[in-house]
């Protein structure tokens, strides 16, 4: 039976609005921005509704656009599948929220704005895509869509001191592109072995889940799978390009790239890689493990040394993504529960953080911590902004990162046991360097030279409020997310210990 495709219509509007806006006079400024906030105030609509529709009892995949997989390259197996389950509808909400604030996040924009809405909205789109799209082959389409309006969009409208805004660019490029040739030959090695093994063409999630891959091929294809999909993650030893380019990036590409970027490589992990190929996520969990806690420790230590505001987010970023690879790599539904949850906790959290360090850098023209001091005299709403997106980056209780890092460590110690007091002693650094930066930035005596400054108004206040409002709920009712996690990830666990034969580990 046809049903109504509303996840290609939350694709289709941002793409709708950025085709308004190729026609619409150069001096629209206005109409520009207001047109790409109704592109993505539809899809995060969309999303909303599709969200609180699902039904949790019954879970597995639903909202399936046209009520069926739509063929369109039969020889490779490739269909027009969209469709979502518990654990792609958080991170579709997610981007949804940061493509719609990140608009307002732009809104004083006054270099080529137009540009900067349409290559926002096409950026929009492609991450949207990665989380809806349940065949393989067009995953990897709109994994690759990503990368272009990046590099455009960090050359022409980043600013960064430490490094020029073109090295950022390319060195963001760079590593993406790496990352996806990992995934391409990954790809090709296990849709032709599939091939061989079924005697059919199909590159959707779930028929690929079904084959029984031998252990050694799982085990050698998931390491590549682990290369691309971490280097997204900006898994240790491949996360020097995420700092750069969060420091290079325009606010509303850092908060993306921040808030739902990287939410690309754990979520394939989880998807393609562990569910595909458990046998080999089996072989290399605890080197996961250990590089995921090797970053929270390293990259923490990295931000307590960081001067520039911009700098300091993307190594937390780094450190934040380390407890991530420590659920995962636990393969049990409690820590992957909480990986999820914390990759949905840290991209409100950290989009909130660049857009406040936007506006802060829009007023007083820098990022450096010792040029700034006693803003919240002048700008109170901004500092609050500011400190709300700090708490949750320590892990504030009541705010939603808590319960997702908890759960982490809860699953971690049971699996990997001193692994996880190492990562948990990540919690104490992070505590130091965003309390010491806030007390920089935000507190003590009033700075004359910012005498004056303006506070957030107006569409500036968009961030604030619906970013701040997801934190502060998501963290007094965490089953919202939680259990709408569970209804994906508590049957894929299942399926996954019933091949390794572990049981309930």
């Amino acid at each position: 039976m046809m049903t109504f495709p509303f996840l290609t219509t939350a694709l289709l509007a941002p793409v709708i609005a950025a085709l308004i806006i190729v026609f619409l006079p150069k001096e629209k400024v206005k109409f520009y921005k207001t047109t790409a906030a109704i592109g993505t105030g539809i899809s995060l609509f969309i999303s909303l509704y599709v969200y609180f529709g699902y039904d949790q009892a019954t879970g597995g995949l639903q909202w399936v656009d046209f009520g069926r997989p739509i063929p369109w390259i039969a020889d490779l197996g490739v269909t027009w599948h969209m469709a979502v389950d518990g654990l792609s509808l958080p991170l579709l909400l997610l981007t949804n929220l940061i493509g719609f604030t990140a608009v307002f996040a732009s809104w004083n924009v006054s270099k080529r704005p137009k540009e900067l809405m349409i290559l926002l909205l096409l950026l929009i789109t492609g991450v949207m895509g990665t989380f809806v799209a349940q065949n393989l082959f067009i995953f990897l389409l709109f994994y690759e869509v990503v990368v272009i309006p990046i590099y455009i969009m960090v050359v022409i409208w980043g600013s960064s001191k430490r490094v020029t805004k073109e090295y950022a660019a390319m060195k963001l490029t760079i590593y993406l592109l790496i990352g996806s040739a990992f995934l391409l030959v990954g790809v090709i090695a296990l849709f032709v072995k599939s091939v061989a093994l079924s005697g059919t063409a199909d590159m959707s999630f779930e028929a690929l889940a079904q084959i029984d891959f031998p252990e050694q091929f799982q085990i050698y294809i998931f390491a590549l799978l682990l290369v691309g999909f971490g280097s997204l993650l900006s898994m240790w030893p491949f996360h020097s390009w995420s700092p750069d380019g969060y420091a290079g990036a325009p606010t509303a590409v850092s908060m993306i790239h921040a808030g739902v970027l990287k939410k690309i490589g754990g979520y394939g992990l989880i998807r393609f890689a562990i569910y595909v190929l458990p046998l080999g996520a089996n072989f290399w969990a605890p080197y996961i493990a250990v590089l995921g806690v090797i970053g929270v420790a390293y990259a923490a230590m990295s931000a307590l040394a960081q001067k520039d505001l911009k700098y300091l987010v993307g190594y937390s970023s780094v450190s934040h993504m380390g407890y991530v690879l420590l659920g995962l790599a636990s393969l049990g539904v409690i820590g992957v529960n909480g990986a999820v949850a914390a990759m949905f906790a840290h991209g409100v959290m950290a989009s909130l953080f660049f857009a406040m360090i936007g506006f802060i850098y829009e007023r007083t023209h820098t990022r450096y911590i010792p040029d700034l001091g006693g803003l919240s005299h002048y700008a109170p709403r901004l500092a609050a902004g500011f400190m709300l997106a700090g708490m949750a980056s320590l892990g504030l209780p009541g705010l939603v990162t808590f319960i997702p890092e908890f759960t982490i460590f809860l699953a971690s110690f049971e699996v990997f046991g001193w692994l996880a007091v190492v990562a948990i002693a990540g919690i104490i650094i992070t505590a130091l360097y965003i309390l010491r930066a806030g007390a920089n930035t935000l507190f003590g005596p009033a700075n004359p030279q910012f005498k004056g400054l303006q506070d957030l108004k107006g569409p500036e206040m968009v961030p604030l409020v619906v970013l701040g409002s997801v934190l502060v709920i998501g963290g007094i009712m965490p089953s919202l997310l939680f259990d709408m996690i569970d209804s994906a990830t508590a049957p894929i666990m299942t399926q996954i210990n019933a091949a390794l034969q572990i049981g309930g580990r």
